[in-house]
């Protein structure tokens, strides 16, 4: 059982693909000339963004064409029969690690270069619902949720609420939010599927281990020019909401449910604004058929794909968090952690680069099959 993350930066290279990397400097350089130019704000802040997506790339390509023209540089000297001995040696000392910085970059530069998911830079839609294991399931959904909020809180997102239905004991039937922020989609797309926990719940007299479960969905949030949802196409009705009580409790229709006639989702808000409870079924239904289109592509796709990371199966069960051991253990990459408590407070970067680890070596591999 692997205990430490998979480097794809361990597998043999494919070739750099040189045409694209001139692209991206022309394109880069373009990008500068036109923010210097002064466009109008909103014009600005899209290339701004492609700006901010291109640096890091562009970065490593300059560096990586200075260290070939060291290289150039080295192998002329070496050639010249009339160089003197001590600026050979000095040159013969230089080569290997100028060599080995440029097979360094040019991993590096491979990773950054992979196509990228068109939804990585999104924010999400994340749905939590309690699974086999009754009242101990919901607490346990609860849990997972507070460890994503954790998780979100230490990255800098805004995490809101969409729609929640509470467990009998505490936690959550089902409960529904928005994570907002730049790249979430690409840092929690990982966590879709079934989660299991092993503990003895605190009704257990007997000290018994339990199992129980629940599924988490990571849908990248779509906007109205992501998915298109005709008027003809929904139905939406008003409820009364339910809830403990108070005065506005069963007294006003203001929960809204949608469905979607096409495919039949069916979308509930039940705040205390209609008008908001319209508008958040609104985003949960787009999100969700985006991420419908998303999976059929994925499908057509699978033939050719042997990594289980990303695959989107939310029916298969991906972690077990084992209370009793301290552990918690991620099934698709066969990687045990022995920090429980810290994955709880949502210490999750450990086990999230393994799993992007292991996705961009599978991405590698097949990059690299490709070419062959």
């Amino acid at each position: 059982m692997r205990c430490l993350p998979f480097d794809p930066l361990e597998l043999p290279l494919p070739t750099l693909p040189v045409e694209k990397m001139r692209e991206l400097e022309r394109r880069f350089g373009e990008i500068e000339a036109r923010m210097s130019e002064g466009p109008a704000a909103d014009v600005y802040v899209k290339l701004a963004s492609e700006y901010s997506e291109l640096q890091p790339v562009v970065t490593k390509i300059r560096a990586y064409e200075k260290a070939r023209s060291e290289l150039s540089d080295i192998e002329t000297l070496l050639a010249d029969k009339t160089t003197d001995r001590d600026m050979r040696e000095l040159a013969e000392m230089e080569r290997p690690e100028v060599n080995e910085r440029i097979e360094a970059l040019e991993k590096e530069m491979q990773l950054l270069l992979l196509p990228k998911d068109a939804a990585d830079e999104k924010s999400a839609i994340l749905e939590i619902r309690a699974g086999t294991g009754g009242s101990e399931a919901a607490l346990f959904a609860g849990d997972l949720f507070r460890m994503y909020e954790r998780y979100a809180a230490n990255h800098g997102w805004k995490v809101d609420i969409l729609s929640s239905s509470d467990g009998e004991a505490g936690g959550f039937k089902e409960i529904i939010a928005t994570v907002t922020g730049r790249g979430v989609f690409s840092r929690l797309k990982f966590e879709s599927g079934v989660h299991r926990v092993q503990r003895v719940p605190e009704t257990e007299a007997g000290g018994r281990i339990h199992t129980s479960a629940a599924t988490v969905a990571v849908l990248p949030e779509a906007e109205e020019i992501d998915i298109d949802v005709r008027a003809e196409d929904i139905r939406i009705d008003t409820m009364r909401s339910s809830g403990a009580g108070g005065q506005h409790v069963n007294t006003t229709d203001s929960a809204v449910r949608i469905t979607h006639l096409p495919t039949g989702i069916v979308v509930t808000s039940s705040e205390k604004s209609q008008h908001q409870n319209r508008a958040k079924a609104m985003q949960v239904l787009r999100s969700r058929l985006y991420d419908m289109e998303r999976q059929k592509a994925d499908s057509e796709r699978s033939a050719s794909r042997r990594s289980q990371v990303g695959s989107g199966d939310r029916s298969e069960r991906i972690r077990t968090y084992n209370f009793p051991q301290g552990r918690v253990t991620d099934h698709r990459i066969n990687l045990t952690l022995y920090k429980l408590d810290r994955v709880v407070e949502g210490d999750l970067d450990e086990l999230i680069d393994a799993l992007l680890a292991d996705y961009q070596a599978d991405q590698l591999a097949q990059l690299g099959e490709q070419q062959g």
